[in-house]
């Protein structure tokens, strides 16, 4: 019974304390109510199975809390959330879009293409009248336009409805009354509506179309962009809803709508309007990227060099970092303290200033490097580092050396004082030299301890995006005849970027996320295999 207590204590965490039950309600009420206002969003536009996982997850957030017990599963509830929202839904929805068209033209659903194709359908018709206008409200409840003709001075009057309240001339006969300049003051049968009421005007007075004639998409309409003026309008083209079709008014042309492009489009080909819809396009994003020889052919050196980039990141990084970890790892040393903060340094400058400035450094005319520390103040014996490809390459890996080091150095030098002193001096009892103890005693055991951090430095190096970027912009760019922008310096990240979000074409978020499916499984397939090899190192130093 005494051990079932022990037990209880431990893991429901001890009786709470008011205060702490009452801040533990009151956090929770907040969660809730910005939960709630979340799920009302939700529900509003449609989305009801996210609104539903949200709602459950909320519940079982909210039991795990406010029950007594289970202390682990409310220590790890945050991280497990976290985890969900910020990698696996970000795995499983980058998935999903790989599989679809989704990008700057197809950015949304086939009812919001539509309505904007329809908007921009819209054209004033040239020539044609312009009009002062103001909203009126007929007996039977119509809201109708009042315009007056800038050009003949004539007044106009019309509603939405042709049949009922067609777009005709009215005069003193109708009961029109106008000032000295002939603005319409009143007209009999019509109130004037204040801008209040026409704010209040359902769905709105700035989306009425008046018809000119009996059929509105051949006739053109009246519309206003403020209710003060307005003009005359036509269609460029007109919609089918039953055929889901476009006809192209000038020339006649019918476009249909291709679900399998998610475009409004012809049987020649032709595109009626930029302007798509998300559809599912299968392997259609993998496909281009293995087989458009546009993509294949610069791809392949691309990733050679991606894997070279991140293995000589973290190889010379390391190196860096445990040699001088080794030798400031001497307490005899003066000042060990100072040369450890000053080695520490780039690590606590932001990476992208740091960028910049080697930048700045590697400028083949006036940069520091080639000026002051090379000394070459010639045309002819200049390095162009950021202008040719070897130059570049070698600008790269010794930026991020200096980005890397510090932190290889803070963790080799933990490493360090992790490794028991009896073990290296019993060595040196034995007659090992130095050398031999780094190779045969610390070096394995350091690898035991760092070998997880080193593959995770690889998996970051493979997607550096700043330390190119930012240094480079992938380039310099070397071949012209190239259809895809590839520079010299590009890793997969870079160069993804580019042809996925810098296209003349607009962003691609499609391809974007089949190139990043294919980087997670790369990553992910090293990282697995990678992780394996190093329990080999764990039974060398047992």
């Amino acid at each position: 019974m005494r051990k079932r207590n022990k037990n209880f204590e431990l893991y429901s965490g001890g009786t709470p304390s008011l205060r702490g039950t009452l801040a533990k309600i009151f956090i929770l009420g907040l969660v809730d109510a910005g939960v709630g206002f979340v799920l009302m969003i939700l529900f509003g536009k449609e989305k009801y199975g996210f609104a539903i996982f949200l709602g459950l997850v909320t519940l079982l957030v909210n039991w795990i809390y406010l029950r007594r017990g289970g202390l682990p599963a409310k220590y790890l509830a945050p991280g497990v959330i976290l985890l969900l929202a910020f990698q696996v839904y970000v795995v499983i929805f980058s998935g999903y879009i790989s599989f679809t068209n989704y990008g700057a033209l197809h950015n949304g659903s086939y009812a919001e293409a539509l309505d904007a194709i329809q908007q921009s359908a819209v054209e004033p018709i040239e020539g044609a009248a312009e009009y002062e206008i103001k909203v009126v409200k007929a007996e039977d409840g119509s809201v109708l336009f009042l315009g007056l003709d800038f050009n003949t001075g004539k007044t106009f009057l019309g509603g939405e409805d042709y049949a009922k309240h067609p777009w005709r001339e009215i005069t003193a006969a109708d009961g029109l009354e106008v000032d000295g300049s002939g603005y319409p003051t009143s007209l009999s049968g019509v109130t004037f509506l204040t801008d209040d009421e026409i704010v209040e005007v359902d769905p709105g007075v700035t989306t009425m179309k008046i018809p000119l004639g009996p059929n509105l998409d051949t006739d053109g309409f009246i519309a206003t962009a403020d209710a003060f003026f307005a003009q005359q309008n036509r269609f460029s083209y007109i919609y089918d809803e039953k055929n889901k079709v476009m006809t192209r008014l000038v020339d006649n042309k019918i476009f249909p709508a291709d679900e399998t492009a998610g475009f409004f489009k012809n049987k020649d080909g032709e595109i009626l309007s930029e302007i798509g819809w998300q559809v599912r396009v299968g392997w259609r994003n993998y496909k281009k990227i293995f087989g458009d020889p546009d993509l294949r052919g610069p791809l392949s050196g691309i990733i050679l060099w991606t894997f070279l980039f991140a293995f000589f990141s973290v190889f010379s990084t390391f190196v860096l970092g445990l040699t001088l970890a080794l030798i400031f790892n001497d307490e005899r040393i003066r000042g060990l303290k100072i040369y450890r903060a000053i080695f520490i340094l780039p690590y606590a400058f932001p990476a992208f200033l740091s960028a910049y400035v080697w930048r700045g450094m590697f400028n083949t005319e006036d940069g520091f490097i080639n000026r002051s520390i090379l000394g070459f103040m010639g045309e002819d014996n200049r390095i162009p580092w950021l202008e040719q490809q070897g130059p570049a390459r070698a600008a790269v890996l010794l930026t991020n050396l200096w980005l890397g080091f510090p932190y290889m150095f803070l963790i080799c030098t933990g490493a360090l004082q992790a490794i028991p002193n009896d073990l290296t001096e019993a060595a040196g009892i034995d007659g090992a030299s130095p050398w031999k103890i780094v190779k045969l005693i610390k070096l394995p055991l350091l690898l035991v301890s760092l070998a997880p951090l080193l593959i995770a430095s690889f998996a970051y190096n493979f997607n550096n995006f700043g330390a190119v970027y930012l240094l480079t912009g992938g380039g310099p760019f070397l071949n012209p005849t190239l259809k895809v922008n590839a520079g010299a310096t590009d890793i997969l990240i870079t160069f993804v970027y580019r042809i996925a979000f810098s296209g003349s074409q607009g962003a691609d978020y499609g391809l974007a996320s089949a190139f990043s499916v294919l980087i997670f499984i790369l990553i992910g397939s090293i990282s697995f295999f990678s992780f394996k090899r190093t329990k080999g190192l764990e039974e060398l130093t047992q």
